[in-house]
């Protein structure tokens, strides 16, 4: 199993398969689409059934019950996507054996040093096996070991027919990373009725809880003119933005909020005096609390209209997702299985909340059900990313254990 983990996902993170906002298109970039045609061909080399990938890259299999029991039918779920955050283009894994638990050089020419000071959960992956980046793009464990755990948890169940089991369902999908991931997911065709992302970081995260979640974008036009004549006559884009920028509590943004506390966050800038636009994200875990974080947005957003103009400020605000918990909690059950078989593999769950998004979120809101588990990943979305291949091999162990206690608890 730990060969095949790491033979898949150096495969995979090889592939350039990250998103593209700015492309309306499902999937947002072709590289989605090659590694949605290998995964076709991968699913039925290993034997599963009814494997289809449409149009829009959403690929889909079965693994067919090899029980009479009436089971419900349980579905595991990855993206194809990597982030927008950092490059993920001639992604470079390398492979550390045995990690000393010391610093760890990435690039050498780059002075790109993975280091226990700057990531003190470092140490405890004393012994493991690491692959990491080289230090100049992204890893793409995120979620590409999601991806590699569910394959070898398939092939590792049609190998092992003694290990019974119902219907299980998989999917591979398109552009999670920008929040679009469920968009054209057929929920009704992938027939299941719970359904897990294996989509989360460290070692036993357990995760049925997510943000609510907004994404807005203001416009400032402005009026360039020359500088020297400039008097009573320029408008500048740049400043109105500074001054909405300016406008937000400084401890409401992510690099000062943890756990459940909201935020504010600042995407981008971009333009000059004529035309200024930023893009921010709003989170929060409270739907009270969501719906006055959006309002006080819209609020700032007024209060520059009313000093320059109605007609120069131009606000875009839409909800994104919503806090998968109203929809899982009515069905616990699949949080406690997914508890269990944590348990009884020695592995400490950590449940907590999600602080990201996940399709899972946007998945439960369609009538699906779909908490999230940890892929063993550390240091996403940049060029200190990496995973321990034994942590996962213990996520394909808890997935190849939830569907042994589906099997387990049904008559």
């Amino acid at each position: 199993m730990k060969q095949e983990l790491i033979d898949r996902l150096i495969t995979y993170t090889k592939m350039d398969t990250q998103s593209n906002e700015q492309n309306e298109e499902t999937p947002s970039t072709q590289g989605q689409f090659e590694l949605a045609n290998l995964l076709v061909k991968e699913l039925q080399e290993i034997g599963m059934m009814d494997v289809t990938v449409n149009d829009n890259a959403y690929v889909m299999a079965t693994l067919p019950a090899n029980t009479d029991k009436d089971l419900p039918t349980i579905g595991f779920l990855a993206h194809l996507d990597t982030a927008t955050d950092f490059t993920g283009k001639n992604v470079n894994p390398q492979l550390v054996e045995n990690y000393d638990g010391k610093n760890l050089t990435l690039n050498e020419a780059l002075n790109v040093v993975l280091s226990p000071g700057e990531f003190p959960e470092l140490p405890s992956y004393k012994g493991h096996t690491l692959i990491t980046t080289d230090g100049t793009t992204l890893l793409g464990a995120d979620n590409k070991a999601g991806i590699a755990e569910i394959m070898t948890a398939m092939n590792h169940l049609i190998q092992h027919p003694e290990i019974k089991h119902g219907k299980i369902r998989v999917a591979f999908t398109p552009d999670e990373e920008i929040g679009r991931g469920p968009h054209k997911f057929d929920v009704e065709r992938f027939d299941a009725d719970y359904a897990y992302t294996i989509d989360g970081g460290p070692l036993g995260e357990l995760q049925y809880e997510s943000f609510n979640a907004a994404g807005a974008r203001v416009t400032f036009y402005g009026n360039s003119v020359h500088p020297g004549t400039a008097k009573n006559k320029m408008v500048n884009a740049g400043k109105m933005a500074a001054s909405f920028i300016n406008k937000f509590p400084e401890h409401e943004s992510p690099e000062y909020t943890e756990n459940y506390e909201g935020f504010y966050h600042l995407i981008s800038v971009s333009g000059d005096v004529e035309k200024t636009e930023v893009s921010y994200i709003i989170r929060d875990f409270d739907k009270d609390s969501f719906e006055t974080k959006k309002e006080t947005f819209k609020k700032f957003a007024d209060e520059i209209k009313e000093a320059y103009g109605e007609s120069r400020v131009k606000l875009e605000l839409k909800d994104q997702y919503y806090n998968m918990r109203e929809k899982i909690e009515p069905v616990m059950e699949i949080v406690d299985i997914a508890q269990e078989a944590m348990t009884n593999l020695n592995i400490v769950p950590i449940i907590r909340p999600v602080r990201g998004g996940t399709d899972g979120s946007q998945l439960s809101y369609m009538g699906l059900p779909t908490p999230n588990i940890f892929t063993g990943g550390e240091n996403f979305h940049g060029k200190f990313e990496y995973i321990s291949v034994e942590n996962m091999e213990k996520a394909t162990n808890v997935i190849v254990e939830i569907c042994k206690l589906y099997e387990a608890k049904h008559n």
